[in-house]
């Protein structure tokens, strides 16, 4: 029987790419900072309920494919399903967007994406629009490995600022 996890509450707050808590975070990571700040791309705070930020995300958006990018956990917050509240919140933003899938590079977590139901993808699999991003051409080297998972039609959340987490499954906000 699958255990069942305890999903804690974020608020995500939309933040520019040139934020300096992001770009701190990303380089701390050894995660990429060069292009944060170039148009289209879309970042978040998460914040707890305390209004301490627990992490970072992003994604950007390709003729109906979404590129989830930049997520990066509080080294203290790490391991208490935090990574897998900010992916559900960036999922549900991404589906609501009208996106039917979602894309991403990685470096060091395809386990962890793998267990949230991507699976490892060649790069000729990549649509044409996400393989000519700047983050899969020259920003993540070769060896990332690529991810994607299909995305449900979705309504979109009803809360937008700040952004509560939705649940296309349940189809509620304010917890997954």
């Amino acid at each position: 029987m699958p255990e069942v996890m305890v999903l804690p509450e974020l608020t995500a707050k939309p933040i520019p790419g040139s934020d300096p808590g992001l770009v701190e975070a990303l380089a701390a990571a050894r995660l990429p900072t060069e292009d944060l700040s170039d148009p289209g791309r879309n970042f978040f705070a998460f914040t707890d309920t305390s209004g301490a930020i627990c992490g970072y995300g992003g994604y950007e958006m390709f003729d109906g494919h979404a590129l989830i990018r930049s997520m990066v956990v509080a080294e203290p917050a790490r391991g208490h399903g935090i990574g897998s509240s900010m992916l559900t919140a960036l999922l549900a933003t991404v589906a609501a967007a009208g996106a039917a899938d979602a894309w991403l590079f990685t470096k060091h977590a395809a386990q962890f994406f793998s267990h949230r139901g991507f699976r490892a993808r060649a790069r000729y699999e990549v649509p044409p629009a996400v393989l000519a991003s700047k983050q899969a051409s020259s920003v993540c080297p070769i060896t990332a490995v690529v991810m994607s998972r299909a995305l449900p039609a979705c309504p979109p959340p009803l809360a937008q600022q700040p952004f509560e987490i939705f649940s296309c499954a349940e189809g509620v906000a304010g917890g997954a």
